[in-house]
């Protein structure tokens, strides 16, 4: 299936979309293409913020307003290079968390599941991205930011699970 399909299947049934990217064997290229596709687009979600904060809205007193460019350098390094290596180092951790709780999978299903799992959330953060730099800080945008988070948990843990099952 599409990738759009199964990022919609994830949200209602995480399980089967799991099993089914599992199903396609051990594809480090896959794997590392939606991480790199979820950070990318959290990079992007980040730019609305990132100009808002570059216009001069939502900085302290006396604060120097921060030039554009040099904000989206240091994003784009942050989401490009460094995320990337810490969700590997996420991913391993889990394996070993899980494996500590008799989980069977291997370390490829445990990458497989935190890297779906971030792609498959990464609407909502595009849609926390506009919040951020259309709204602003504020109780609408914590809002749209705590659907994320859990509805990355929930569809993290549910993949970690059945990947730790059987694969």
């Amino acid at each position: 299936m599409a990738v759009s399909t199964d990022i919609v299947r994830t949200w209602r049934r995480p399980r089967a979309v799991i099993n089914d990217l599992l199903a396609q064997g051990k594809r480090e290229d896959r794997a590392i293409a939606y991480l790199m596709a979820a950070c990318f687009l959290i990079f992007v979600a980040q730019w609305p913020r990132l100009s808002r904060k570059a216009a001069g809205f939502d900085l302290a007193p006396g604060a120097e307003v921060p030039e554009l460019d040099q904000l989206m350098a240091y994003e784009m390094l942050a989401w490009i290079m460094v995320w990337p290596l810490m969700f590997y180092f996420l991913a391993a951790l889990s394996h070993l968390v899980a494996k500590a709780f008799g989980g069977q999978g291997s370390w490829y299903s445990a990458r497989l599941a935190l890297f779906w799992s971030l792609l498959a959330t990464t609407p909502v953060l595009l849609l926390h991205g506009l919040m951020a730099g259309f709204v602003g800080p504020g109780l609408e945008t914590n809002v749209v930011g705590a659907v994320w988070v859990v509805g990355f948990l929930v569809i993290w843990f549910s993949t970690l699970r059945e990947a730790e099952r059987t694969h």
